[in-house]
């Protein structure tokens, strides 16, 4: 398989890397057809190592689709890269997610000059949310399409409800601490929903009260149809963040425009279970380009 790495420059002058691949058929599509994905990596990932869209790639190429797998600037734990110029840190630590925006603008920016106008968002995990948060704030024209694999419930009143409660609210008060006293952009160790090195800061903006990025909010704004997929191992024994959310998102306004698939036996990396995945974004993604 040929690989093209490739590059762009967001508006604030930060430079991502991805991977471009071209489709199976180098027939040019229709022009109502879809024509390319965006795939967006989850917390601390990046277009090379992450593995959860290996088999949908192949898919997505038999579908006449070119594939970008791309960084966002939350890629990899901590990175240092200029922004214009100015060395900055970022990556999983010092991101904040609402930047999202300016990454996925930049590579549809990219796409848009190779000449593709109808493209769809793939995202895993954050990396769903992105997807989802990105397009439901910008509603970008050329996207079609947006497909959100396992996006979590990033709700503080569900995690001050829930069994582990008292370990969400340990973090977010060092977090609440370090922010009093000015130190909203030092790191320190978060201990829910998992161990992660964050900033003060960021810990509050994607966790905190506001809940800026709980996928309930901004689910039923997006201008196009959705699928959204999750595993039936993450939705039993992934906790808050996970318990009833198929239900949740179909329960939405504009729900006509929305889909939700459960695949049986998959785990949040769809380990093991990557064909199934491969195979429900196929045939969702047929369907979409019939009716639309």
């Amino acid at each position: 398989m040929h690989v093209e790495l490739v590059r762009t420059t967001t508006r604030d002058g930060l430079r991502l890397d991805g991977a471009l691949v071209e489709p199976a058929d180098s027939r040019s599509p229709a022009p109502d057809s879809l024509s390319a994905a965006v795939l967006l990596h989850g917390v601390a990932g990046n277009f090379y190592t992450s593995s959860t869209f290996d088999a949908v790639i192949p898919r997505l190429q038999e579908l006449g689709l070119a594939v970008l797998s791309v960084n966002t600037r939350g890629h990899d734990s901590v990175f240092g890269s200029m922004a214009g110029n100015v060395r900055r840190r970022l990556g999983a630590a010092y991101e904040t997610v609402d930047d999202c925006r300016l990454d996925i603008g930049a590579w549809i920016e990219f796409l848009a000059s190779r000449g593709h106008e109808r493209i769809v968002l793939i995202g895993h995990s954050l990396g769903a949310i992105k997807a989802a948060y990105g397009h439901a704030h910008e509603k970008w024209p050329q996207v079609a399409a947006v497909v959100a694999s396992s996006p979590p419930r990033l709700s503080y009143s569900a995690f001050m409800n829930s069994a582990e409660s008292s370990v969400f609210w340990e973090s977010m008060s060092t977090a609440e601490q370090m922010v009093a006293e000015g130190r909203g952009d030092e790191l320190f160790t978060g201990k829910f929903p998992f161990p992660l090195l964050i900033t003060a800061a960021g810990y509050i903006d994607k966790y905190g009260p506001a809940e800026r990025y709980n996928i309930l909010r901004f689910a039923a704004d997006l201008p196009c149809p959705a699928l959204f997929t999750y595993g039936s191992k993450e939705l039993t024994g992934g906790g808050i963040a996970f318990a009833n959310l198929p239900e949740a998102l179909m329960g939405l306004p504009h729900s006509q425009r929305r889909s939700v698939a459960v695949i049986e036996g998959a785990d949040h990396l769809y380990t093991g279970a990557g064909h199934k995945l491969a195979a429900d974004v196929a045939d969702w993604l047929r369907l979409v380009s019939a009716e639309y």
